[in-house]
């Protein structure tokens, strides 16, 4: 028998992603904000718990869109900064980077030019929530860069370059190695 030792109460799941989430805030000056509590809820939608005394959170209630990106290991330390810095505090968070963002042509939020995948979001539900602050986002649109499609347009997982958040010891893993098909791997236990 297997014997685990409890450890408590902790957000022990991984891999977390890095998730970007970019905004504009007044005078449309670019946010960028690092988090890992998100993810895809529904075929079309994301939910994000963020605090509701970041920038980002002030922004996103006023533009009612925003983009989220995954961020990429050739950009990690300006990832990481991004989640260091408060948009609060420090105002040209972004220009600090040295990143650069274009408008997005379908939602009032800039796109990031070096992250290799974003989906464009527009909000539907957001408020207080037991957790925090929860935002959800209507996938409106996603953008790829064409060097991480396959011929037949469809992403490369390996080619995103993403890392993962332990919350163990607050650590960045690269992610990569394919190690079984989804809907194959366990057919085998199908059969009766």
């Amino acid at each position: 028998m297997i014997v685990k030792k409890d450890l408590g109460v902790h957000p022990f799941l991984y891999p977390m992603p890095v998730l970007m989430i970019a905004t504009y805030g007044e005078n449309d000056v670019v946010d960028v904000m690092n988090m890992a509590w998100g993810g895809i809820c529904g075929e079309n939608m994301v939910a994000l718990n963020i605090g509701e005394d970041h920038k980002t959170t002030a922004n996103i209630k006023k533009r009612q869109a925003f983009t989220l990106s995954i961020a990429d290991i050739p950009h990690l330390a300006e990832s990481d900064f991004f989640g260091i810095a408060s948009g609060n505090k420090m105002p040209d968070k972004f220009a600090r980077s040295g990143m650069h963002a274009v408008k997005s042509n379908r939602v009032d939020a800039p796109v990031i030019e070096e992250y290799p995948l974003t989906l464009e979001c527009k909000v539907v539900e957001m408020g207080p929530c037991v957790s925090g602050y929860r935002v959800v986002g209507e996938i409106v649109g996603v953008l790829a860069e064409e060097n991480v499609l396959d011929d037949k347009g469809k992403v490369i997982p390996t080619k995103l370059n993403a890392f993962a958040f332990d919350q163990f010891q607050n650590g960045y893993y690269a992610l990569g190695e394919k190690v079984g098909q989804a809907w194959n791997a366990g057919v085998k236990f199908m059969k009766g």
